[in-house]
């Protein structure tokens, strides 16, 4: 299993548009790939998930990714929260 944690700067956090990217790139992964915050943990596949998590600017979230690509989906993914949130 790998983990990274990082704290969200994008003024609006994780909203629709970053969210529909988020979910795109796990999809693209066979691992499962979770996210969890202070108010709840998501299933990075299902976009209904994520946005229910209502993820705002300063908030810390974990992703948790599990499986026989999750070296490689542990470092795209890392890269998009740096590039895009």
């Amino acid at each position: 299993m790998k983990e990274f944690k990082y704290v969200i700067t994008d003024e609006l956090g994780i909203h629709a548009r970053p969210a529909g990217q988020l979910v795109k790139k796990a999809m693209g992964f066979k691992s499962t790939v979770s996210i969890s915050c202070p108010k709840g943990q998501a299933d990075c596949k299902r976009i209904m998930a994520v946005m229910k998590l209502v993820v705002k600017q300063g908030d810390e979230v974990v992703l948790k990714i599990e499986g026989e690509d999750e070296d490689a989906a542990a470092k795209e993914l890392e890269e998009f929260f740096k590039t895009t949130l």
